[in-house]
């Protein structure tokens, strides 16, 4: 039945919350971290409980659905439907009521499970299960799915902790499912309101003997505790009043794992356990095969371990192309086939080495495993972090074919693991596969992914032979199809199998009391489409070639480059998890700000527009509009989508049919502009400072009018330099470097420059300016990529024949200087390809310099103040993401006395022009505000505040009024040489 727009205007008029039925929205809801692809009919931000009865109204009158989602990091396919996508993200997101004495707190469902810890710690409490999403993951979500995580074999699944469910039924009821005596459930059912019926049919249907036979026959063993599949009727059948001397009936057993396909969740109360032991420890042993290390994992067992989770070589490959991942390697050794990270806790670092030193002293009198490296705090959660993104990570393989989500959740008795993979190995080598093994091997559980292009038909034919081959396999060992992940779309097909055809029609019968006229999430669970239908990407669809100036020939073209984007939503996270992907994301909590939205939205477009110029159309500009180009998600991305290189490149596109604004290119000439008004700095100044003249400025570029315009210095760095050059000659040279004097600093920040130039020289090595040109990153950022091109050629061409290992060129500002490793080699021509890269390795910020000239023993501490200095240091996120802060902490810490504490900050909110831009600006300041510029407030006064970047030192200085420094102008003062 079709759905007027004048209806779905009338709806969203009723509603306190948003509506939105754009195409941008709808493109970038249609999927979810799965291989699945639904067109909705709408978007819902519900704010209250009132938007939802409204929606169920609504759906039930037009016989549509509710499709609810929190972070959509599903991987089965719940997510995605053609109703209404209900998230409730946006607005129900608080924390309402912890009770410390009892243990217990009250959410909505978009409660992030760590925002969810980091409040409960204050009470020495703690909510167990914890997905590898954990950073972004909601309640709503975990409870929908019945989430376990690493942890599982000590704190279970999220149904273990589910005290209290606050619902709206599908008649618009509210009902409070809840822990209830037998005489309480005897009274439930009586009466003819929605719920009585709910609690009757339940009676009525597990008091057959029958059906108790059935399903205990039937569905997987009840000690594999991560079993998901279908509905819970076997774990209410082990409830009184149907078994004796069991736990109390709770629906909550039932709704949890259900996919929201029963009931619509509005609160959410959880049973918390005490924090974590005090004290940690990893071993992260090292196999050959993959066979010995599940055998290895029932010895790790006997041990009592808090985690046993396992990684391929194939994930393990994956993270060597990951820049934030290469980090979290440390403590891989060789080119393992298998790695168990194996975690010990205790109160006491002795009992967890007495354990560990057991555990690895039988490993290896067995002749299990060949490296076992320890890691303790703070390193440990480098090593998780490793675990987590293997999801994501997978994304890395080149090509169309990629590890696909389908039998990635099977669980079995541990007992049993090593026969049952084993055995599923053999089926895969059937099919011609290897696939991707990793997770929760602790528990009897691997997500297993075969490597498929669902592109192809004749894989998409194979996606399916290969979920019903492994649901047999599975059915064998009476495993569990779904361990955690749920049925969704990618399962459910296979449910009659796992649990019998009886027990799948008393299912159904289940689904159809609880929501007769099928508004609640439909085709999950039960009455499911044909798993291989409806998929993210068409069979043999045809897409044309991209003439694009970034070469993204590493990825095959762009839309591979987008393609790229799994969906699993590492963009959400939050600023209390650290990192910078995605600074806008973390300012407002739109899904529309999220990486993965602009993935979805581009890729949706290239894919299916029918447009001469795919690029051509506001939908992909406004889904970008609040991209900050900050390069986080290069790095900090398991899938390193680099959406600031996609941006670019669509924005240059774009621009073809629609010509370049006025105010982008003033930003992009940034340099010439600047050139020209050197020549009359004082004057310049003065018009941009004053009142009247600088506002008229401000106003025809479209500036925000509280935004400090960064003034001119009264000379350029390259005239000082050739004034000067002549003191800068050491008395004895350690070497010849090359100073790139980039367009910032060349202009603006020239007393940065001066103070570079002769710290080098009083260090002991020679500095010349080489010719070159400016470095691009103007034109880059917005757009207009022929410019940037041709910049690019010219310093290849200028610098490739005199920079090198011995000679590197150098540079202060990280925008600019990184060009050459990030950008240069993506843009030259082919002929300069080569050369380019070349170049980029031996292209060092002063920072990665002078830390390399410590660690060889060229500079030591002698030459500066033993006065005791603290440091406050903010990273520039291109720093972050294409280089490493640990060079300017070492740099910095060069005095003896300087203590360097890096601010947990992200992107500061002024990223080049985006914070200047009078759109932009109240979303620049809200990131300022997530965690820099408190930072920098509650320093104490003797504290100096460095920032690499001229655009963080702005924004620092407009947000707190407080003056930060670059770090060399730091080390230059605490030089005894001058």
């Amino acid at each position: 039945m079709e759905i007027s727009p004048e209806k779905l205007l009338s709806l969203k008029n009723q509603l306190e919350g948003e509506l939105f039925t754009d195409s941008m929205m709808l493109a970038m809801y249609a999927t979810d971290a799965s291989v699945y692809r639904e067109m909705p009919l709408a978007v819902a931000y519900p704010k209250n409980e009132a938007d939802i009865k409204k929606l169920i109204a609504f759906a039930t009158q037009e016989k549509t659905s509710l499709i609810p989602r929190t972070a959509g990091t599903s991987l089965a396919g719940q997510c995605v439907g053609n109703g209404i996508i209900v998230d409730t993200s946006r607005h129900l997101n608080r924390i309402l009521e912890v009770n410390e004495k009892e243990k217990w707190v009250r959410v909505q469902p978009g409660v992030i499970r760590d925002e969810l810890n980091a409040h409960l710690k204050q009470y020495g409490l703690f909510f167990g299960p914890n997905t590898s999403t954990a950073n972004r993951a909601m309640i709503g979500g975990m409870v929908g799915n019945n989430s376990c995580g690493s942890y599982s074999i000590v704190y279970g699944t999220t149904r273990d902790h589910v005290l209290e469910l606050k619902t709206i039924l599908s008649d618009g009821s509210d009902s409070v499912f809840k822990t209830i005596s037998n005489e309480a459930f005897e009274e439930k059912c009586k009466g003819e309101n929605f719920e009585n019926k709910v609690y009757r049919q339940i009676k009525e249907e597990l008091s057959v003997a029958e059906i108790q036979t059935e399903i205990r026959n039937e569905f997987p063993l009840p000690e594999i505790h991560r079993r998901n599949t279908g509905y819970a009727v076997d774990v209410l059948l082990e409830t009184l009043p149907f078994t004796a001397s069991k736990p109390q009936f709770n629906f909550c057993k039932l709704l949890a794992g259900s996919e929201g396909t029963l009931a619509f969740t509005t609160e959410i109360r959880l049973n918390c356990v005490p924090l974590p032991p005090k004290e940690q420890l990893l071993v992260c042993i090292h196999f050959n095969t993959m066979d010995e290390s599940l055998r290895a994992v029932l010895v790790a067992r006997k041990y009592k371990p808090r985690a046993i989770e396992l990684m391929d070589k194939i994930v393990l490959d994956c993270t060597k192309e990951n820049l934030e991942q290469q980090k979290n390697r440390f403590f891989v050794q060789g080119d393992p086939g298998a790695i168990l990270i194996v975690e010990f806790g205790s109160e006491t670092r002795e009992q967890i080495e007495s354990d560990s030193d057991k555990m690895i002293a039988e490993l290896q009198a067995a002749g299990l495993g060949f490296h076992f490296p320890k890691v303790y705090n703070p390193e440990i959660g480098k090593v998780w972090k490793l675990r987590e993104a293997g999801l994501g990570s997978l994304s890395n393989v080149k090509g169309g074919r990629k590890p696909v989500a389908v039998i990635e959740d099977t669980a079995v008795r541990v007992e049993e693991l090593p026969e049952y993979i084993n055995e599923l190995t053999s089926i895969m080598d059937g099919f011609g596969q290897k696939p991707v093994y990793y997770a929760h091997a602790g528990a009897g559980e691997l997500h297993i992914r075969p490597i498929l292009n669902l592109k192809d038909k004749e894989d998409v034919k194979q996606f399916k032979e290969i979920a019903l081959a492994s649901a047999k396999l599975v059915k064998k060992y009476r495993g569990s199809l779904s361990g955690e992940h749920g049925d969704g779309r990618v399962r459910a097909e296979f449910i009659p199998l796992m649990i019998g055809e009886k027990n799948y029609q008393l299912l159904r019968r289940i689904k159809q009391t609880w929501d007769p006229h099928h508004i609640f999430n439909p085709g999950k669970i039960v009455d499911a489409p044909e798993m291989n239908t409806s998929l993210r990407y068409e069979p043999e669809q045809k897409t044309p070639q991209f003439n694009t100036v970034f070469d993204f020939s590493d990825s095959g073209d762009i839309l591979n480059a987008t393609e790229r984007c799994n969906g699993s939503a590492d963009c959400r996270k939050l600023a209390f998890s650290g990192g910078t992907m995605c600074p806008s994301y973390m300012a407002t909590r739109k899904e529309t700000d999220t990486t993965r939205a602009r993935a979805n939205v581009l890729r949706d477009f290239l894919t299916r527009s029918t447009k001469p110029n795919r690029f051509d159309h506001k939908e992909i500009y406004d889904v970008m509009d609040l991209c900050l180009s900050c390069k986080g998600c290069k790095s900090e991305c398991p899938s390193n989508v680099d959406m600031a290189a996609l941006k670019a490149e669509f924005l240059h596109q774009y621009y073809q049919s629609n010509g370049v604004p006025f105010r982008a290119k003033a930003f992009a000439n940034i340099a010439s502009l600047n050139e020209f008004a050197s020549l009359v700095p004082t004057v310049s100044n003065f018009f941009m400072t004053n009142g009247i003249t600088g506002s008229l400025m401000k106003n025809i570029l479209g500036v925000a009018p509280k935004r400090s315009l960064p003034a001119l210095h009264s000379f350029t760095l390259k005239k000082w330099f050739e004034k000067n050059k002549a003191t800068l000659v050491p008395t004895q040279s350690k070497g010849n470097v090359f100073f790139f004097c980039d367009e910032f600093t060349n202009y603006n920040d020239v007393e940065i420059g001066i103070k570079s130039l002769q710290l080098l020289s009083k260090l002991g090595y020679t500095v010349e300016i080489p010719k070159h040109v400016e470095s691009g990153r103007a034109f880059i950022s917005k757009g207009l990529l022929p410019q940037a091109k041709a910049l690019a050629d010219k310093n290849v061409e200028l610098l490739k024949s005199i920079v090198t290992a011995q000679t590197p060129l150098l540079g202060v500002e990280p925008s600019a200087l990184l060009t050459f490793r990030d950008e240069y080699p993506r843009l030259v021509n082919k002929d300069l390809k080569e050369a380019a890269k070349q170049l980029s390795k031996n292209t060092l910020l002063i920072d990665e310099f002078l830390a390399q000239e410590i660690m060889a023993g060229k500079i030591s501490a002698d030459v500066f103040t033993k006065e005791s200095k603290k440091v406050l240091l903010h990273g520039h996120c291109h720093q972050k993401a294409l280089s490493n802060l640990d060079h300017t902490v070492k740099m910095l810490s060069l005095p003896a006395n300087y203590k360097v504490e890096v601010i947990p900050s992200g992107c500061c909110g002024m990223a080049g022009s985006f914070g200047y831009e009078a759109e932009h600006y109240d979303v620049s300041m809200q990131i300022g505000e997530l965690v820099l510029f408190p930072a920098v407030r509650k320093k104490s006064t003797d504290t100096i505040v460095a920032a690499p970047g001229t655009s963080c030192r702005h924004q620092i200085y407009d947000g707190t009024k407080v003056k930060a420094k670059h770090p060399v102008e730091i080390l230059w003062e605490a030089a005894l040489i001058r």
